[in-house]
């Protein structure tokens, strides 16, 4: 199956993409949605600059989308677009890094239906801890680049998620309450390397 990956350069996005390669499916593109809103509800704004970086040391061709971030009418967007690569690339389905936001994957859900594409979200209520474990694991270099939560303070930023990190995660959810996973935008990240990476990227 041909499949685009809505990517952001995060953690989520990225590992999402390498398991939909694991898994055997066709990842033609990835799309990127630079919202103007840094508040927006459906899309990573952290670092996203650097998104034509990571996918160009991923191999894949990288399409952007913009949008003004207007709640609900930001969905529209997505979906215009997603249309477009449909016709253009033969997609038929739609990868997301989704773990736990009901907000974002009913909307992509949505749209996919109305435009008769699969939506797959691989990591979608998997543990948070097993999430975390599976993206060290792989051997991702994946980065805090963006800290918004009680416990996360600026020397968090340009932190390796890795062991010592999640295990320090676990500490700040039972004092804190906070998502071992960031989904509850906690903190952003940015992935630098890792498998099907050709060059690391530099922060």
């Amino acid at each position: 199956m041909k499949v685009v990956v809505l990517f952001s350069g995060g953690k989520d996005s990225v590992y999402a993409t390498h398991y939909a390669q694991q898994q055997g499916y066709d990842v033609v593109c990835l799309l990127s949605v630079v919202s103007k809103n840094k508040e927006s509800y459906m899309y990573h704004t952290v670092n996203i600059e650097r998104v034509p970086d990571i996918a160009h040391a991923m191999g894949l061709k990288l399409y952007e989308l913009e949008t003004e971030g207007v709640k609900e009418e930001e969905v529209g967007d997505l979906m215009v677009m997603l249309g477009a690569l449909k016709e253009l690339e033969g997609i038929e389905g739609v990868v997301s890094g989704a773990l736990a936001s009901e907000y974002q994957k009913t909307r992509i859900e949505r749209v996919c239906y109305e435009l008769n594409l699969a939506s797959i979200a691989p990591m979608w209520h998997v543990s948070p801890e097993t999430y975390m474990h599976l993206l060290i694991d792989a051997g991702f270099d994946a980065r805090i680049v963006g800290v918004f939560a009680d416990g996360l303070d600026n020397t968090w930023i340009g932190r390796k998620i890795d062991e010592v990190t999640l295990q320090k995660l676990k500490e700040l959810h039972e004092k804190f309450g906070i998502h071992v996973g960031f989904e509850g935008g906690e903190a952003e990240t940015t992935v630098v390397y890792g498998p099907g990476f050709r060059e690391k990227v530099s922060l």
